[in-house]
């Protein structure tokens, strides 16, 4: 349904084209809708649609559906990122603020998604997070939204649940003393450092940080000394990782005398994370990985995984990369995002497989891991110019570069 503005939205709609020239607005959003297969609306912070299309008409007639519009608005905002919502009519939305510097002037949203869509189990699920991070990406780049403050919100909602994830493994896991802990996580610790696995490395500390504080209580000298044995232990797997070891000592050195004005067990935990951090940042910055040969090991685990739900950072933990290396080196070295990457492959596979087999387009498009018969044919005309069935007959030019 395209809205085109009345009378009473006019304030709203010169607002929007206040933000961004009106030239620039519908190709981003057909762009959206070329990407991700799904209508984009901009509302006015009451709601109200503005420029755009809806994925169903009926929510726009909806006058409860316009309060869940606000409400996905505000949730994203809240988490710092997409968050999936169902309306009053059962279907799906998620939204992205618009804001000028901390205040909101509305949201670029999806709306009216069904809650069934004929695809199979888990490929709607994967759909709609990749939509709603593609749209959180379009809304950071065009400068349309707070990145600096959705991104702050973010790392805050994750140490939230990284708190709460590792009181809830900790209920089944009693240790006797603190080097219990050690014996138990250390491996897993080491392990993901090596890899550069923030995010993995983080629920470690957590879970450390928890018994140390039950064993250790309000003893402020030992809890020090015993986050400095973890530091220590973390650079080495640093060093051990290729990181640099100057820069690495570096660290270790500057922790003492940080650790000397720590006076409490919650500055000892920020100052800890701040030292995981610092450590690994050590190992992304070393140039001393054989690069090659991690794109290659990514590459192929890539092309053996094709039909399955690949997230970014699954591979590059087969590589042996962080997510955010991963991310770069990609760039670099190929001079594309993971996500074209991987279409790509897809593709290629597709077209081999219409090639030499006489396979269904449904079994194809599901070896090649789209989600669903329409969904593959979209991408696979973007990429090669024509539908399967032509290229299967012949009918094609040689895939796009």
């Amino acid at each position: 349904m395209s809205f085109q503005p009345d009378p009473g939205a006019a304030t709203a709609v010169s607002l929007w084209t206040g933000l961004l020239p009106p030239e620039e607005w519908r190709p981003l959003l057909r762009r959206y809708r070329a990407e991700t297969g799904y209508a984009l609306v901009a509302v006015a912070a009451d709601g109200t649609p503005c420029l755009g299309e809806m994925q169903a008409p009926a929510c726009a007639r909806q006058p409860s559906c316009r309060d869940y519009r606000v409400q996905a608005v505000q949730e994203a905002l809240r988490w710092g990122e997409p968050t999936v919502l169902c309306c009053g009519c059962g279907r799906l939305m998620w939204a992205v603020p618009v804001m000028v510097n901390q205040q909101v002037r509305g949201g670029l949203l999806v709306a009216g998604v069904p809650l069934r869509e004929p695809t199979r189990a888990g490929a709607l699920d994967r759909r709609v997070r990749e939509a709603g991070q593609r749209l959180l990406d379009m809304a950071e780049e065009a400068g349309l939204t707070n990145a600096a403050l959705l991104a702050q919100r973010r790392a805050d909602a994750r140490r939230e649940r990284e708190k709460a994830e590792a009181l809830h493994v900790l209920k089944d896991r009693l240790y006797d003393d603190i080097r219990s802990i050690y014996l138990r996580e250390e491996p897993a610790l080491l392990a993901a450092i090596r890899r550069g696995e923030r995010r993995e490395a983080r629920h470690v500390i957590n879970r450390v940080l928890t018994v140390i504080y039950s064993v250790g209580g309000s003893q402020v000298e030992l809890l020090k000394s015993m986050a400095m044995e973890l530091v220590v232990m973390m650079t080495r797997a640093a060093v051990q990782a290729g990181g640099d070891p100057t820069h690495i000592l570096g660290i270790n050195y500057q922790s003492l005398t940080g650790l000397a004005k720590v006076a409490d067990s919650e500055e000892l935990a920020t100052w800890l994370c701040a030292m995981l951090e610092q450590v690994i940042d050590g190992i992304e910055a070393s140039d001393r990985h054989p690069n090659a040969v991690q794109l290659a090991r990514a590459l192929d685990y890539m092309e053996a995984h094709l039909a399955e739900a690949l997230p970014r950072d699954e591979v590059a933990r087969a590589a042996g990369l962080s997510p955010s290396r991963f991310s770069h080196l990609m760039r670099a070295k190929l001079g594309m995002p993971f996500t074209e990457l991987l279409t790509r492959l897809r593709v290629d596979r597709a077209c081999h497989l219409l090639a030499h087999s006489q396979r269904e387009l449904a079994q194809v498009a599901l070896e090649c891991g789209f989600g669903d018969q329409s969904y593959f044919s979209r991408v696979f005309r973007k990429q090669t110019g024509c539908s399967p069935s032509d290229y299967r007959q012949g009918r094609h030019q040689s895939p796009k570069d």
